[in-house]
């Protein structure tokens, strides 16, 4: 289902989307840039996840349509490779409080909290994507 409008809110930092039926969803930045499908964040497989922190102020510098089927965010920290599928995007709207949940999870089972920066420890320095 592909949203009828889309508003980027900077100073609340959400993307809101609305659908046909008068459906609105608000999805945070933050929320977006640490679930980001991209290889970066996601692995190449179950398990290679990169845990995101020190995403709590991050903007959206730039978003933009690809094709009909994806929206690919630009976030002010560089990070610019997910390709956000309508798809995607409505799983993250309906599953929000959820996801969100999981994701705070994570960071206390890893000993780590929102505003953990990042280290540079598997970062694209050392990530290969398969390229032996």
């Amino acid at each position: 289902m592909i949203p009828s409008n889309i508003v980027v809110h900077q100073q609340s930092k959400v993307l809101e989307l609305s659908y046909e039926g008068g459906k609105i969803y608000r999805l945070p930045f933050e929320l977006l840039r640490v679930l980001s499908p991209s290889a970066e964040v996601q692995g190449h497989g179950p398990g290679q996840e990169t845990l995101q922190t020190g995403k709590r102020d991050v903007l959206i510098a730039n978003i933009e349509p690809v094709g009909h089927y994806a929206l690919k965010p630009s976030f002010s920290d560089g990070h610019d490779s997910g390709l956000f599928t309508w798809d995607y995007l409505l799983f993250l709207c309906e599953n929000q409080e959820q996801l969100w949940k999981e994701h705070l999870d994570k960071l206390a089972a890893a000993g780590l909290d929102r505003d953990t920066p990042m280290t540079q420890a598997g970062s694209a320095s050392g990530h290969s994507c398969g390229s032996h």
